[in-house]
């Protein structure tokens, strides 16, 4: 092979980029690898895809980030005692 030749592997990969697939490389316990490759396989397959996506975002979607403030606005309040008793404590010697 030639210094501008590519190696059929090189090849493949140029390839699939071009086709917008990405390489990524995951750890996971050797239970879970296959199961890892199905949800791959999953969401490379045109027939399966837009379900398995759908799936996945709707499981592992991130959180909204939500603002504590708009958090405290939506909670309900109703039956909580919210005022403080005038209690001004103990006194302290210094």
């Amino acid at each position: 092979m030639s210094g501008k030749e590519k190696s059929p592997v090189a090849s493949h990969r140029a390839r699939r980029e071009r086709q917008g697939f990405v390489r990524v490389e995951v750890n996971v316990r050797k239970e879970d690898a296959g199961l890892v490759r199905r949800v791959a396989s999953a969401l490379s397959d045109p027939a399966r895809q837009a379900e398995a996506r759908a799936l996945l975002r709707h499981r592992f979607a991130e959180p909204s980030q939500v603002s504590l403030k708009s958090l405290l606005a939506s909670a309900p309040l109703d039956g909580i005692e919210l005022d403080r008793s005038p209690d001004p404590g103990r006194d302290v010697d210094l």
